[in-house]
């Protein structure tokens, strides 16, 4: 049901599909989508709405990339980065490939290439062949690959042509990210302006690499405790969308055992699976397997999520704005299994 904060914020001719959201109260934990591989390439801005239609780099591998998905069923998300003038390099591109490295993972592994130009459409083609087993011509590349495994990616998404809202939102975040915190990160943190990867409604909303969690409705005031992990994770509850390795009753899941389990969480390794669901969604049961990687601590929650309402959300920002009913759920029971 429409909140009276809802009907000021429109009576003011509020366009932002987001502030709508937050005024709600929509709890954003389940909307991370679930990723198997990434793939992203610097593209220099604007960007178009239709940018993955018009590149002609990415035009080159249109067909590759839906035979990969829809013969294939391979999970990819790919994304386009702004390049930096710091991180970039003239007449080069800058490509990552980050793939899922077991059933039990706590991130992803990361590929850094940056090659001419003149040759990311011939690697992009070689890694989705890779990814299908198609013969590829991938280890010519090698001589490209950057080591930088042990750099953190911060990705916002600012993409104002796709939705108002990720640049109005997104923008002053990325540049206090970039100012206060990966200019002082002595090379540890990079951030980056991308393109958009869904949830404008959660903006200004940010992927963390390689850990593969995603974040929403994120404020300045949190960012410390978000980049440095040096405090409660219970104030980081209300910004997760969550953790890209596991599908949406999972995340919800998930959520909750980190909140309980503390920091060390994001060290074990992690796989979900859904025992039991209801066909419209208003339930699910989930399994989540854990393991830190040394073995001394390993085992399994099992828990019950349920529908506990819905709040009216807008999902693209608009002068007249379209609201619609989005189910919000909570963990009923969670118990720790052998």
């Amino acid at each position: 049901m429409q909140t009276q904060h809802v009907k000021e914020l429109l009576g003011k001719n509020c366009r932002f599909c987001s502030l709508v959201s937050k005024t709600n109260g929509e709890d954003l934990i389940g909307t991370a989508g679930t990723c198997e591989h990434w793939l992203i390439m610097e593209v220099p801005q604007p960007w178009p709405q239709e940018i993955f239609q018009k590149n002609p780099i990415i035009k080159s591998v249109i067909d590759l990339f839906q035979e990969l998905i829809v013969q294939h069923g391979v999970n990819l998300k790919p994304i386009l980065i702004a390049p930096d003038r710091e991180y970039s390099h003239a007449g080069f591109t800058r490509i990552f490939y980050y793939y899922r490295p077991g059933k039990l993972f706590s991130q992803f592994e990361k590929q850094e290439f940056v090659v001419p130009e003149s040759k990311a459409a011939d690697l992009l083609t070689a890694i989705l062949q890779q990814l299908i087993q198609q013969p590829n011509n991938l280890s010519q590349f090698q001589q490209y690959q950057q080591q930088t495994s042990e750099i953190r990616e911060l990705m916002v998404c600012t993409h104002a042509q796709v939705d108002l809202a990720c640049g109005r939102f997104g923008t002053p975040l990325y540049r206090q990210l970039r100012k206060e915190y990966a200019a002082i990160s002595h090379g540890k943190l990079r951030v980056w302006q991308t393109t958009h990867f869904g949830g404008h409604q959660f903006a200004p909303t940010l992927i963390d690499l390689p850990q593969g969690s995603i974040w929403g409705h994120l404020e300045s005031g949190i960012l410390d405790l978000l980049v440095q992990r040096n405090g409660s994770v219970d104030d980081l509850r209300q910004f997760y969308r969550g953790w890209t390795g596991l599908n949406k009753f999972e995340q919800i899941a998930e959520r909750e055992i980190w909140m309980q389990f503390g920091w060390n969480w994001l060290n074990c390794l992690k796989a979900g699976k859904v025992l039991a669901m209801e066909k419209d969604g208003d339930w699910a049961e989930v399994r989540i397997d854990f393991a830190l990687p040394d073995g001394s601590i390993s085992g399994a929650y099992e828990a019950r999520i349920e529908v506990c309402g819905e709040v009216m959300s807008a999902f693209n920002s608009a002068k007249e704005m379209e609201l619609e009913a989005v189910k919000q759920y909570r963990v009923s029971r969670l118990v720790k299994v052998e």
